[in-house]
């Protein structure tokens, strides 16, 4: 039997909010192709660093000073660790695009 993985409400929304809002910026600058959303992009992502890497330290805080046993705030990092790929392959992605924009610009 398989038991339910259960996060921090804290490092769940950090997660889905940073996730969801950094596909959205990817997916409007592939769509609409706007340099404005390079810039947004990048400054997002700067503070979606600041913000995933102190709920982290807070949820490891809460993990090491717990002695109940609960897991919740391990996995919690855990997760939150899971967007560090995530922004790497988006930003390979966002080269990938502006290489074969380029590209295209020699014809």
């Amino acid at each position: 039997m398989m038991r339910k993985i259960k996060f921090s409400p804290l490092g769940a929304k950090t997660f889905l909010i940073s996730f969801l809002l950094g596909t959205l910026l990817l997916l409007l600058f592939w769509i609409t192709k706007a340099e404005f959303l390079v810039i947004l992009g990048f400054y997002y992502v700067v503070i979606a660093a600041v913000v995933n890497l102190l709920t982290i330290l807070y949820e490891l805080m809460e993990y090491l000073s717990d002695i109940s046993g609960k897991k919740r705030n391990g996995n919690s990092v855990l997760l939150l660790l899971l967007n560090v790929p995530v922004a790497l392959i988006y930003l390979v992605l966002y080269f990938e695009f502006l290489s074969n924009l380029s590209d295209l610009s020699t014809f």
